[in-house]
Protein backbone atom coordinates (compact mmCIF):
# COMPACT_ATOMS: atom_id res chain seq x y z
CA UNK A 1 0.00 0.00 0.00
CA UNK A 2 1.05 3.53 -0.93
CA UNK A 3 2.54 6.01 1.91
CA UNK A 4 0.03 8.12 2.88
CA UNK A 5 0.32 12.19 4.53
CA UNK A 6 -1.27 12.18 8.42
CA UNK A 7 -4.86 12.59 7.92
CA UNK A 8 -6.73 15.60 9.19
CA UNK A 9 -10.28 13.80 9.99
CA UNK A 10 -9.31 12.21 13.60
CA UNK A 11 -12.17 12.52 15.53
CA UNK A 12 -14.75 14.12 13.31
CA UNK A 13 -17.50 13.12 11.72
CA UNK A 14 -17.69 12.42 8.14
CA UNK A 15 -19.83 12.73 5.28
CA UNK A 16 -20.39 12.96 1.32
CA UNK A 17 -21.84 16.54 0.78
CA UNK A 18 -23.70 16.28 -2.65
CA UNK A 19 -23.41 19.82 -3.77
CA UNK A 20 -26.75 19.53 -6.27
CA UNK A 21 -29.12 18.54 -3.67
CA UNK A 22 -27.59 19.66 -0.71
CA UNK A 23 -27.92 15.73 0.00
CA UNK A 24 -25.34 14.28 2.82
CA UNK A 25 -24.02 10.73 3.17
CA UNK A 26 -22.74 9.83 6.65
CA UNK A 27 -19.54 8.04 6.45
CA UNK A 28 -19.44 5.88 9.66
CA UNK A 29 -16.05 5.30 11.21
CA UNK A 30 -17.04 1.53 12.62
CA UNK A 31 -17.74 0.83 8.35
CA UNK A 32 -14.09 0.16 6.55
CA UNK A 33 -15.12 0.11 3.15
CA UNK A 34 -18.02 2.43 1.51
CA UNK A 35 -18.91 1.09 -1.88
CA UNK A 36 -20.59 4.26 -4.47
CA UNK A 37 -22.75 3.55 -7.44
CA UNK A 38 -26.15 2.43 -7.92
CA UNK A 39 -27.77 -1.12 -7.05
CA UNK A 40 -26.51 -4.42 -8.70
CA UNK A 41 -26.42 -8.17 -8.42
CA UNK A 42 -22.56 -7.93 -7.38
CA UNK A 43 -21.78 -5.05 -4.86
CA UNK A 44 -24.52 -3.52 -3.60
CA UNK A 45 -23.78 0.21 -2.98
CA UNK A 46 -23.62 1.44 0.47
CA UNK A 47 -23.84 4.96 -0.83
CA UNK A 48 -26.51 4.81 -3.60
CA UNK A 49 -26.62 7.53 -5.96
CA UNK A 50 -29.36 6.05 -7.92
CA UNK A 51 -32.27 8.87 -6.34
CA UNK A 52 -29.95 11.89 -7.44
CA UNK A 53 -30.18 13.42 -10.79
CA UNK A 54 -27.79 12.92 -13.87
CA UNK A 55 -26.45 9.94 -12.23
CA UNK A 56 -26.30 8.43 -16.13
CA UNK A 57 -22.43 9.29 -16.03
CA UNK A 58 -22.20 7.06 -12.74
CA UNK A 59 -21.58 3.43 -13.07
CA UNK A 60 -23.03 0.93 -10.96
CA UNK A 61 -19.70 -0.01 -9.52
CA UNK A 62 -18.06 3.63 -9.97
CA UNK A 63 -15.95 3.70 -6.42
CA UNK A 64 -15.34 2.74 -3.17
CA UNK A 65 -13.85 4.84 -0.25
CA UNK A 66 -11.58 2.94 2.47
CA UNK A 67 -10.68 3.81 6.42
CA UNK A 68 -7.44 2.66 6.99
CA UNK A 69 -5.33 4.33 9.88
CA UNK A 70 -8.05 6.78 10.29
CA UNK A 71 -7.01 7.72 6.53
CA UNK A 72 -9.89 8.29 3.93
CA UNK A 73 -8.76 6.44 0.90
CA UNK A 74 -10.49 6.84 -2.32
CA UNK A 75 -10.66 4.17 -5.81
CA UNK A 76 -11.89 4.29 -8.45
CA UNK A 77 -12.96 0.41 -9.99
CA UNK A 78 -13.19 0.69 -13.33
CA UNK A 79 -15.94 3.16 -13.86
CA UNK A 80 -17.01 4.61 -17.65
CA UNK A 81 -16.77 8.21 -17.14
CA UNK A 82 -14.05 8.05 -14.18
CA UNK A 83 -13.70 9.74 -10.98
CA UNK A 84 -12.35 12.84 -10.20
CA UNK A 85 -10.49 14.30 -7.00
CA UNK A 86 -10.14 18.17 -7.00
CA UNK A 87 -10.73 18.28 -10.96
CA UNK A 88 -7.98 15.23 -11.06
CA UNK A 89 -9.26 11.77 -12.64
CA UNK A 90 -7.87 9.24 -11.10
CA UNK A 91 -5.93 6.14 -12.24
CA UNK A 92 -8.53 3.10 -11.91
CA UNK A 93 -7.62 0.88 -9.05
CA UNK A 94 -5.60 3.21 -7.17
CA UNK A 95 -5.34 4.67 -4.32
CA UNK A 96 -5.57 8.44 -3.23
CA UNK A 97 -5.87 9.99 -0.06
CA UNK A 98 -8.94 12.12 0.34
CA UNK A 99 -8.42 15.38 3.08
CA UNK A 100 -11.44 17.46 4.39
CA UNK A 101 -12.95 20.07 1.80
CA UNK A 102 -11.74 17.83 -1.45
CA UNK A 103 -14.00 17.56 -4.17
CA UNK A 104 -14.94 14.04 -5.42
CA UNK A 105 -16.78 14.14 -9.11
CA UNK A 106 -18.48 10.52 -10.26
CA UNK A 107 -18.17 11.02 -14.19
CA UNK A 108 -17.41 14.09 -16.80
CA UNK A 109 -18.75 17.70 -16.83
CA UNK A 110 -19.19 18.13 -12.40
CA UNK A 111 -22.75 16.57 -13.06
CA UNK A 112 -22.44 14.18 -9.51
CA UNK A 113 -20.27 16.53 -7.19
CA UNK A 114 -19.30 15.43 -3.48
CA UNK A 115 -17.61 17.72 -1.00
CA UNK A 116 -15.57 15.53 1.60
CA UNK A 117 -16.39 17.56 4.87
CA UNK A 118 -17.14 17.49 8.54
CA UNK A 119 -20.91 17.17 9.17
CA UNK A 120 -20.76 20.54 11.06
CA UNK A 121 -19.41 22.12 8.10
CA UNK A 122 -22.74 20.75 5.89
CA UNK A 123 -25.11 22.96 8.54
CA UNK A 124 -22.91 26.17 7.87
CA UNK A 125 -23.28 25.25 4.17
CA UNK A 126 -27.30 25.07 4.55
CA UNK A 127 -26.88 28.51 6.41
CA UNK A 128 -26.13 30.87 3.39
CA UNK A 129 -28.97 29.54 1.62
CA UNK A 130 -31.82 30.02 4.13
CA UNK A 131 -29.85 33.37 5.20
CA UNK A 132 -30.18 34.26 0.88
CA UNK A 133 -33.90 32.87 0.93
CA UNK A 134 -34.68 35.67 3.94
CA UNK A 135 -33.04 38.32 2.48
CA UNK A 136 -34.39 37.97 -0.66
CA UNK A 137 -37.89 38.11 0.91
CA UNK A 138 -37.06 40.54 2.56
CA UNK A 139 -35.49 43.13 -0.41
CA UNK A 140 -39.40 41.82 -1.89
CA UNK A 141 -40.86 43.56 0.91
CA UNK A 142 -38.69 46.27 1.27
CA UNK A 143 -39.22 46.93 -2.43
CA UNK A 144 -43.00 46.47 -2.12
CA UNK A 145 -42.85 48.97 0.90
CA UNK A 146 -41.06 51.39 -1.37
CA UNK A 147 -43.58 51.22 -4.31
CA UNK A 148 -46.48 51.97 -2.64
CA UNK A 149 -45.12 54.82 -0.97
CA UNK A 150 -47.44 57.72 0.75
CA UNK A 151 -47.46 59.67 -2.52
CA UNK A 152 -48.67 57.01 -4.42
CA UNK A 153 -51.00 55.74 -1.90
CA UNK A 154 -52.91 59.53 -1.97
CA UNK A 155 -52.79 59.73 -5.91
CA UNK A 156 -54.27 56.32 -5.90
CA UNK A 157 -57.02 57.08 -3.42
CA UNK A 158 -57.97 60.59 -5.51
CA UNK A 159 -58.20 58.11 -8.97
CA UNK A 160 -61.15 55.87 -7.30
CA UNK A 161 -62.36 59.12 -5.23
CA UNK A 162 -62.45 60.96 -9.20
CA UNK A 163 -63.89 57.59 -10.41
CA UNK A 164 -66.73 57.58 -7.66
CA UNK A 165 -67.83 61.44 -8.12
CA UNK A 166 -67.55 61.08 -12.33
CA UNK A 167 -69.78 58.30 -12.40
CA UNK A 168 -72.54 59.55 -9.32
CA UNK A 169 -72.32 63.14 -11.52
CA UNK A 170 -73.60 61.48 -14.07
CA UNK A 171 -76.25 59.33 -13.40
CA UNK A 172 -79.79 60.98 -13.76
CA UNK A 173 -82.42 59.68 -12.06
CA UNK A 174 -86.70 60.42 -13.03
CA UNK A 175 -89.94 59.14 -11.29
CA UNK A 176 -93.10 58.68 -13.84
CA UNK A 177 -96.28 59.54 -11.81
CA UNK A 178 -99.82 58.46 -12.34
CA UNK A 179 -102.02 60.33 -13.56
CA UNK A 180 -104.63 58.83 -10.68
CA UNK A 181 -102.56 59.55 -7.70
CA UNK A 182 -101.45 63.32 -9.23
CA UNK A 183 -105.10 63.61 -9.76
CA UNK A 184 -106.07 62.93 -6.01
CA UNK A 185 -102.97 64.75 -4.43
CA UNK A 186 -104.12 68.20 -6.86
CA UNK A 187 -107.75 67.01 -5.21
CA UNK A 188 -106.46 67.22 -1.57
CA UNK A 189 -104.68 70.60 -1.97
CA UNK A 190 -108.04 72.02 -3.65
CA UNK A 191 -110.21 70.82 -0.55
CA UNK A 192 -107.43 72.31 1.87
CA UNK A 193 -107.78 75.39 -0.08
CA UNK A 194 -112.05 75.62 0.97
CA UNK A 195 -112.57 76.96 3.97
CA UNK A 196 -116.60 75.58 3.53
CA UNK A 197 -114.66 71.79 3.14
CA UNK A 198 -113.98 69.69 6.38
CA UNK A 199 -109.73 69.93 5.90
CA UNK A 200 -109.43 66.74 6.60
CA UNK A 201 -110.86 65.07 3.45
CA UNK A 202 -108.02 67.08 2.00
CA UNK A 203 -105.37 65.41 3.58
CA UNK A 204 -107.26 61.91 3.43
CA UNK A 205 -107.40 62.84 -0.57
CA UNK A 206 -103.69 63.92 -0.34
CA UNK A 207 -102.45 60.55 1.88
CA UNK A 208 -104.57 58.36 -1.01
CA UNK A 209 -102.47 59.91 -4.22
CA UNK A 210 -99.38 59.43 -1.89
CA UNK A 211 -100.01 55.88 -1.79
CA UNK A 212 -101.26 55.52 -5.59
CA UNK A 213 -98.28 57.16 -6.64
CA UNK A 214 -95.76 54.73 -4.83
CA UNK A 215 -97.41 51.88 -5.88
CA UNK A 216 -97.84 52.87 -9.34
CA UNK A 217 -94.81 55.02 -10.06
CA UNK A 218 -91.82 54.06 -11.81
CA UNK A 219 -88.02 55.44 -10.86
CA UNK A 220 -85.27 55.27 -13.46
CA UNK A 221 -81.82 55.92 -13.66
CA UNK A 222 -79.73 56.59 -16.73
CA UNK A 223 -76.02 56.65 -17.71
CA UNK A 224 -73.69 56.95 -20.43
CA UNK A 225 -71.73 53.56 -21.50
CA UNK A 226 -68.63 55.55 -21.76
CA UNK A 227 -68.85 57.49 -18.45
CA UNK A 228 -69.12 53.66 -16.80
CA UNK A 229 -66.24 52.50 -18.43
CA UNK A 230 -64.04 55.63 -17.80
CA UNK A 231 -65.41 56.01 -14.25
CA UNK A 232 -64.49 52.07 -13.90
CA UNK A 233 -61.13 52.43 -15.20
CA UNK A 234 -59.74 55.28 -12.63
CA UNK A 235 -61.65 53.20 -10.15
CA UNK A 236 -58.99 50.17 -10.65
CA UNK A 237 -56.35 52.37 -11.12
CA UNK A 238 -56.21 53.75 -7.90
CA UNK A 239 -57.05 50.25 -6.38
CA UNK A 240 -53.54 49.23 -7.76
CA UNK A 241 -51.96 52.05 -7.28
CA UNK A 242 -52.82 51.79 -3.52
CA UNK A 243 -52.19 48.68 -3.10
CA UNK A 244 -49.50 47.73 -5.37
CA UNK A 245 -47.46 50.93 -6.32
CA UNK A 246 -48.28 49.99 -10.11
CA UNK A 247 -50.73 50.55 -13.04
CA UNK A 248 -50.67 47.44 -15.08
CA UNK A 249 -46.75 46.76 -13.64
CA UNK A 250 -46.11 50.73 -14.41
CA UNK A 251 -45.21 52.40 -12.02
CA UNK A 252 -44.98 56.02 -11.72
CA UNK A 253 -41.92 56.82 -13.36
CA UNK A 254 -42.43 54.68 -16.05
CA UNK A 255 -46.13 56.13 -16.76
CA UNK A 256 -44.52 59.70 -16.75
CA UNK A 257 -41.74 58.29 -19.35
CA UNK A 258 -44.98 56.35 -21.38
CA UNK A 259 -46.65 59.82 -21.43
CA UNK A 260 -43.79 61.76 -22.58
CA UNK A 261 -43.43 59.76 -25.26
Amino acid sequence: MQNFSTSNTIGLSLELFHVQTNTAFELSPNTAVFHIGKPNDQIPPDIDVSNLPDVDVVSRIHARIQIHINNYLIEDLGSSNGTFVNNTRLEPRTLCQINIGDKIDLGQGEKVTFIFQDKIQSQQNLLPLTSSTKMQAQIALNSRQTLVNQTTRYIGFALMVAGIIILTANIRVGIFFGIPGLLLCISGIFVLCQQRINPNLGWILIALGIIVIAFTGNVFASVNLLVVVASSALFLAGYQLLNTGKILNYDLRSLQKLIKK
